[in-house]
C-alpha cells in the first residue's frame, strides 16, 4: 500500500496497513524553522539551507529525508513551487540563525522590529524583539467597511497577502497554466497524498477586515450587513474555486479549506449563529467541489474547540477535520471518535502541543502518543499529525519519540 492509498483507505473510515502519517502537509501541521535546524542537527542529517515557507508562522519547509525517515504520507501542493533559487532571498531568524526567505514576502526592518509590508507599503505585520512570529496589526474595515473593495482591502491583510509557495509565481499571464503544470509535475513525482491549501475562510476573513470585536458585533448587531458582506466573500471564494480546481483538481486528493471557529474554552459563535451564517455557504463551497472535483476530500482547518459544531459542519459536507485540539473543552478524544467517528475524519490531535511535547520526557510523549492511537485508530477515519504546528522550543528528542510512537 503506497502513502496515497493509506491515506484516502483512512478518509473512507477503513484502517489501512498503519496509521497514514501527515507531517508538512499544510500549514498547520508542520514545524517552525528554529525547531527544524536543531531537529536535523539531532538525527545527524547533513546541514541544509532552511527554507520559510510560511513567512507569518515561520515554518520549514521540511526536506525528503526528513519525510522518509518519518514515514509521511502526505504532501502540500506548494512543494511543487518555488524550486529555483531566485525565488528565495537570506533572512535571519529570531534565534540569529541564517535561513531562506521567499523573496515575495521578505521582511524588513523598522526601528528595532520586523515587519511585513502591503504592495502599498502599509505595515500589515510586526514582530518585535522576543516575539518568533508575525502579528496581524492593519484592519481595513476596522473604521469602514466598503464592501465594493473586500479583494483590494485584502491586499493589506497579513494573512492573505504573506504567502507561502506557490505565492505570486501562479498569478498575472499565464499563471494558471503554470499551477496546472506544477501540480501535474508533482503528481508524476510522488505517490504521496497531495493536498491543494484553497482557504476559503468566512469568520477568518471577517475578523482580518473588520477585527475580532468589530466583527462579532457585526454578526450580532447588524445581520443583514453581515449576509450582504458573507455573500461577497462567498461569490469571491467560488470564483476563485472554479480557477483552482480548473487548474489542479485532477491532481490534488484532499481540498483544504480553513476557518478557526474554536477557542480554548468552546466555539467562538454559537451553534445557531454558525447555522446562520455559515453552514450554508459552506454548503454552497462544498457543493461545488464536488462537481467540479467529485474524486477530492474536503477538508477543513479549524482550531479550538468546536464539538458543538461538528453536526452543522458534517451537514454542510465536511469529510475531515483538523488539527483536533484534544485539550479543548469537549474535543477528548473518545468521546469525539464514538460521536462522529462513522462520519468524520479526525486529521490529527495525534500529540499534545501545548504542554506534552513541549514539557514531557521522551517516554512520556511515547506513552501519551501509544494511548491516543488506541483511541483514534479503529474502523479508520483517522491521520496522524500532532495538534498544530511543533513550536520553537520543542526538544528535538520528543518530535523523534512521537513519530516512533505512531509507527510502532
Amino acid at each position: 500500500m503506497n502513502s496515497r492509498e493509506r491515506v484516502l483507505m483512512a478518509l473512507n473510515h477503513r484502517e489501512p496497513d498503519r496509521i497514514p502519517v501527515d507531517f508538512s502537509g499544510h500549514r498547520s501541521s508542520g514545524i517552525a524553522a528554529m525547531a527544524y535546524r536543531r531537529l536535523r542537527r539531532y538525527l545527524g542529517l547533513e546541514e541544509r539551507p532552511i527554507r520559510v515557507y510560511d513567512p507569518v508562522q515561520q515554518l520549514a519547509i521540511v526536506d525528503e529525508d526528513v519525510l522518509q525517515l518519518f514515514g509521511v504520507d502526505t504532501i502540500e501542493l506548494g512543494r511543487a513551487f518555488a524550486l529555483e533559487d531566485k525565488w528565495w532571498t537570506e533572512w535571519v531568524l529570531p534565534d540569529g540563525s541564517p535561513c531562506l526567505m521567499p523573496v515575495w514576502a521578505r521582511p524588513e526592518r523598522d526601528e528595532d522590529e520586523w515587519v511585513l509590508r502591503s504592495a502599498t507599503k502599509q505595515i500589515m505585520a510586526r514582530m518585535p524583539p522576543g516575539v518568533l512570529y508575525f502579528e496581524q496589526t492593519c484592519y481595513p474595515f476596522a473604521e469602514d467597511d466598503n464592501l465594493e473593495r473586500i479583494e483590494e482591502a485584502l491586499g493589506e491583510v497579513m494573512w492573505a497577502t504573506a504567502a507561502s509557495p506557490p505565492g505570486p509565481i501562479a498569478a498575472g499571464a499565464g499563471g494558471l497554466w503554470q499551477l496546472a503544470a506544477g501540480a501535474a509535475r508533482l503528481r508524476a513525482q510522488t505517490d504521496r497524498a497531495i493536498i491543494g491549501l484553497f482557504g476559503g475562510n468566512l469568520l477568518e476573513l471577517g475578523q482580518f477586515l473588520y477585527r475580532n470585536d468589530n466583527f462579532f458585533l457585526l454578526l450580532a448587531g447588524e445581520p443583514d450587513r453581515a449576509h450582504a458582506f458573507l455573500d461577497r466573500l462567498v461569490q469571491m471564494h467560488l470564483a476563485n474555486l472554479e480557477r483552482f480546481l480548473g487548474a489542479v483538481g485532477p491532481h490534488i486528493d484532499i481540498i483544504l479549506f480553513g476557518d478557526d471557529l474554536g477557542m480554548q474554552s468552546g466555539p467562538q459563535i454559537s451553534p445557531a449563529m454558525y447555522r446562520e451564517f455559515f453552514q450554508p455557504r459552506q454548503r454552497q463551497l462544498w457543493r461545488r467541489v464536488r462537481e467540479l472535483a467529485p474524486h477530492l476530500r474536503i477538508m477543513l482547518h479549524c482550531c479550538g474547540g468546536v464539538r458543538e459544531l461538528l453536526p452543522g459542519l458534517i451537514e454542510a459536507g465536511l469529510e475531515a477535520i483538523n488539527p483536533v485540539q484534544i485539550t479543548c473543552r469537549g474535543m477528548a478524544p473518545a468521546g469525539l471518535k464514538a460521536d462522529f467517528g462513522s462520519r468524520l475524519t479526525f486529521w490529527g490531535g495525534g500529540c499534545d502541543t501545548r504542554e506534552m511535547i513541549m514539557t514531557g520526557t521522551p517516554g512520556q510523549v511515547r506513552d501519551h502518543v501509544r494511548r491516543l492511537m488506541e483511541v483514534w485508530r479503529p474502523g479508520g477515519g483517522y491521520v496522524f499529525q500532532q495538534v498544530h504546528n511543533i513550536m520553537t522550543d520543542v526538544p528535538p528528542a520528543n518530535i523523534v519519540a512521537m513519530f516512533a510512537a505512531v509507527h510502532a
